[in-house]
Protein backbone atom coordinates (compact mmCIF):
# COMPACT_ATOMS: atom_id res chain seq x y z
CA UNK A 1 0.00 0.00 0.00
CA UNK A 2 1.20 3.43 -0.57
CA UNK A 3 -0.12 6.85 -0.59
CA UNK A 4 0.64 10.32 -3.26
CA UNK A 5 1.95 12.83 -1.68
CA UNK A 6 3.95 16.06 -2.64
CA UNK A 7 7.59 15.81 -3.55
CA UNK A 8 8.55 19.26 -1.34
CA UNK A 9 6.95 17.75 1.62
CA UNK A 10 9.80 15.03 1.87
CA UNK A 11 12.88 15.49 3.87
CA UNK A 12 15.97 13.48 4.00
CA UNK A 13 15.31 9.64 6.05
CA UNK A 14 11.58 9.74 4.58
CA UNK A 15 10.52 6.56 2.16
CA UNK A 16 9.50 7.17 -1.26
CA UNK A 17 8.42 4.38 -4.02
CA UNK A 18 11.27 4.96 -7.06
CA UNK A 19 10.85 2.34 -9.87
CA UNK A 20 8.31 -0.06 -8.12
CA UNK A 21 10.58 -0.42 -4.72
CA UNK A 22 10.47 1.44 -1.66
CA UNK A 23 13.49 3.70 -0.70
CA UNK A 24 15.04 5.75 2.34
CA UNK A 25 16.56 8.80 1.36
CA UNK A 26 19.84 9.39 1.66
CA UNK A 27 19.85 13.05 -0.06
CA UNK A 28 17.31 15.63 -0.99
CA UNK A 29 18.39 19.11 -3.17
CA UNK A 30 16.23 21.64 -4.53
CA UNK A 31 17.07 24.14 -7.29
CA UNK A 32 15.81 28.00 -7.58
CA UNK A 33 12.38 27.83 -9.65
CA UNK A 34 13.86 29.60 -12.84
CA UNK A 35 12.47 32.19 -15.84
CA UNK A 36 10.29 29.73 -17.39
CA UNK A 37 9.69 26.63 -14.99
CA UNK A 38 9.07 25.77 -11.10
CA UNK A 39 11.63 24.59 -8.62
CA UNK A 40 12.93 21.03 -9.43
CA UNK A 41 14.22 18.37 -6.62
CA UNK A 42 16.92 16.02 -7.34
CA UNK A 43 16.29 12.82 -4.88
CA UNK A 44 18.86 10.49 -4.16
CA UNK A 45 17.50 6.85 -2.54
CA UNK A 46 18.82 3.22 -1.34
CA UNK A 47 15.79 0.36 -1.70
CA UNK A 48 15.57 -1.00 1.38
CA UNK A 49 15.19 -4.31 0.17
CA UNK A 50 17.92 -4.52 -2.30
CA UNK A 51 20.24 -1.85 -1.54
CA UNK A 52 20.66 -0.52 -4.64
CA UNK A 53 21.06 2.99 -5.07
CA UNK A 54 18.49 5.15 -7.27
CA UNK A 55 17.47 8.61 -8.11
CA UNK A 56 15.11 11.26 -10.29
CA UNK A 57 14.91 14.64 -11.13
CA UNK A 58 11.18 16.23 -10.72
CA UNK A 59 9.13 19.20 -9.99
CA UNK A 60 8.84 20.16 -6.24
CA UNK A 61 4.67 20.11 -6.93
CA UNK A 62 4.61 16.79 -8.22
CA UNK A 63 2.86 13.92 -6.78
CA UNK A 64 5.40 10.96 -5.69
CA UNK A 65 4.09 7.66 -4.01
CA UNK A 66 4.74 7.23 -0.75
CA UNK A 67 4.93 3.76 0.62
CA UNK A 68 3.14 2.42 4.04
CA UNK A 69 5.43 0.86 6.58
CA UNK A 70 3.53 -1.45 8.99
CA UNK A 71 6.36 -2.04 11.53
CA UNK A 72 5.59 -5.30 13.87
CA UNK A 73 6.91 -7.81 16.72
CA UNK A 74 7.48 -11.15 15.92
CA UNK A 75 9.79 -13.89 17.98
CA UNK A 76 11.22 -16.63 15.64
CA UNK A 77 9.98 -20.20 15.43
CA UNK A 78 13.01 -21.69 13.21
CA UNK A 79 15.69 -20.78 10.95
CA UNK A 80 14.84 -22.60 7.70
CA UNK A 81 18.21 -22.93 5.31
CA UNK A 82 16.56 -19.75 3.07
CA UNK A 83 14.14 -18.30 5.27
CA UNK A 84 12.64 -17.24 8.53
CA UNK A 85 10.05 -18.71 10.35
CA UNK A 86 8.38 -15.61 12.23
CA UNK A 87 5.17 -15.93 14.38
CA UNK A 88 3.47 -12.17 14.93
CA UNK A 89 3.13 -11.40 18.40
CA UNK A 90 -0.34 -9.74 17.81
CA UNK A 91 -2.29 -12.21 15.55
CA UNK A 92 -0.03 -15.15 16.10
CA UNK A 93 0.08 -15.41 12.42
CA UNK A 94 3.10 -17.61 11.39
CA UNK A 95 4.69 -16.59 8.25
CA UNK A 96 8.67 -16.94 6.52
CA UNK A 97 10.09 -14.01 5.65
CA UNK A 98 13.35 -14.07 3.79
CA UNK A 99 16.84 -14.10 5.65
CA UNK A 100 18.10 -10.98 6.79
CA UNK A 101 21.77 -9.50 6.20
CA UNK A 102 24.30 -11.51 8.25
CA UNK A 103 24.54 -8.56 10.83
CA UNK A 104 21.17 -9.53 12.10
CA UNK A 105 21.52 -12.96 11.22
CA UNK A 106 24.03 -13.88 13.34
CA UNK A 107 21.66 -13.33 16.57
CA UNK A 108 18.81 -15.25 15.21
CA UNK A 109 17.73 -17.84 17.25
CA UNK A 110 14.66 -20.07 17.98
CA UNK A 111 12.65 -17.46 20.48
CA UNK A 112 14.19 -14.39 19.60
CA UNK A 113 11.76 -11.41 19.27
CA UNK A 114 12.57 -9.70 16.14
CA UNK A 115 10.77 -6.61 14.45
CA UNK A 116 9.81 -6.51 11.00
CA UNK A 117 8.44 -3.68 8.54
CA UNK A 118 6.07 -5.24 6.12
CA UNK A 119 6.08 -2.94 2.61
CA UNK A 120 4.13 -3.37 -0.36
CA UNK A 121 3.31 -7.00 0.42
CA UNK A 122 7.05 -7.79 0.75
CA UNK A 123 8.40 -8.33 4.57
CA UNK A 124 12.18 -7.78 6.05
CA UNK A 125 13.52 -8.35 9.72
CA UNK A 126 14.74 -5.33 10.71
CA UNK A 127 16.43 -5.36 13.99
CA UNK A 128 16.34 -8.11 16.98
CA UNK A 129 14.87 -7.09 19.95
CA UNK A 130 16.73 -7.25 23.65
Amino acid sequence: MSKPMELGSLRVGSYVIIDGEPCRIMSYTKSKPGKHGSAKARIVAIGVFDGAKRSFVKPVDAQVEVPIIEKKGGQVIALLPAAVQVMDLETYEIFEAPLPEEEIRSKLASGVEVEYWRILGRTEIMRTKG
